[in-house]
């Protein structure tokens, strides 16, 4: 059987959900992306990131400079209740002709980590590349040890390929990298599942989950 590439690239363009909106990420965002990195923990969140958080604004306009320049595919991450940046994410690893691309440099802030706005930020991306470019593998990558990364990926529903040893060096230490996958034909009962936990009725007034996220597989 015959199989098909995806159909493109994705293309800077606006994702929008019910509670975030990717956006091309642009010197604009710089500013509340520093500020976000600045709040109290907030430099911890980098502890996996191949960067240590920014320093100044005017390095975190570097990093976007930087980052608009290269391969991949950069977005930020804007919170629509208050319509700013709280985190950023990426495609990378795009390969159309063989229908896979990566989720990655993915930085969520403390106000988006752990709630529905880094779950919706994370279905955007999932359902474009499937729905949208018809991408069969969709994949996210992470130092072995970062376990909290690791959980967040099995959370959404990726499984678990192997470990690739000593992959890289990364902040002078020898890197782990983790592998994990969603493939397409588990897309569609996972595409169901996300909207039924992003459901509006499914939070309370204060944005607490009333049921959990059911994505694994036995």
């Amino acid at each position: 059987m015959s199989v098909q590439p995806a159909k493109a690239a994705p293309q800077p363009i606006i994702l929008d959900g019910l509670y975030v909106r990717l956006e091309p990420i642009d010197m604009r965002h710089a500013a509340d992306l520093f500020a976000v990195s600045t709040l109290p923990g907030g430099a911890e969140r980098y502890r996996w990131l191949l960067s240590d958080a920014p320093e100044s604004v005017a390095a975190m306009e570097q990093r976007i400079a930087a980052a608009n320049a290269g391969p991949d595919r950069h977005v930020a991450v804007i919170d629509k209740a208050s319509n700013k940046a709280v985190g950023q994410q990426g495609w990378m690893r795009i390969r159309p002709e063989h229908g896979s691309i990566e989720i990655g440099g993915v930085h969520w802030g403390l106000p988006m980590a752990r709630s529905r706005l880094a779950t919706e930020a994370f279905y955007l991306f999932a359902r474009h590349a499937f729905d949208d470019l018809g991408y069969r593998r969709f994949e996210w990558k992470c130092n072995a040890h970062n376990a909290p990364s690791k959980a967040a990926a099995l959370r959404f529903g990726f499984t678990l390929e192997g470990v690739f040893r000593q992959d890289m060096i990364a902040k002078g230490e020898s890197r782990d990298t983790a592998w994990l996958s969603i493939i397409d034909g588990e897309w569609p009962a996972l595409r169901a599942e996300y909207e039924r936990w992003l459901a509006p009725d499914n939070f309370d007034a204060e944005g607490r989950q009333k049921t959990k996220l059911m994505t694994t597989r036995p």
